[in-house]
């Protein structure tokens, strides 16, 4: 979920990824791994995204939470970050 969210805040703010990637100091490489759920962001790097993007860190942290936990707080959070997701999702596909 963590990367589907850093992709859709760099899409809800119209860049590209080789421009995101300029503005973070990273390779496009890297960013589209990232993006595609092939490698884990540090927390250097979800700072980075915090502070580029005016967004909490622990917000963007949120969608990293270990969300196969059966416990209710679990499956709240993550039927929250599911609809966070699809209101980005919804917001990518009406722009």
């Amino acid at each position: 979920m963590l990367s589907e969210a850093l992709r859709l805040v760099r899409v809800y703010h119209d860049l590209k990824q080789h421009e995101l990637a300029e503005r973070l100091e990273i390779s496009k490489s890297y960013l589209s791994e990232i993006e595609s759920g092939k490698k884990t962001p540090t927390i250097e790097l979800i700072e980075k995204y915090s502070k580029e993007f005016g967004i909490p860190a622990s917000s963007i942290l949120f969608f990293s939470e270990n969300l196969e936990d059966p416990s209710k707080a679990a499956k709240v959070k993550g039927a929250i970050a599911g609809k966070v997701l699809q209101f980005l999702q919804f917001v990518e596909a009406r722009t």
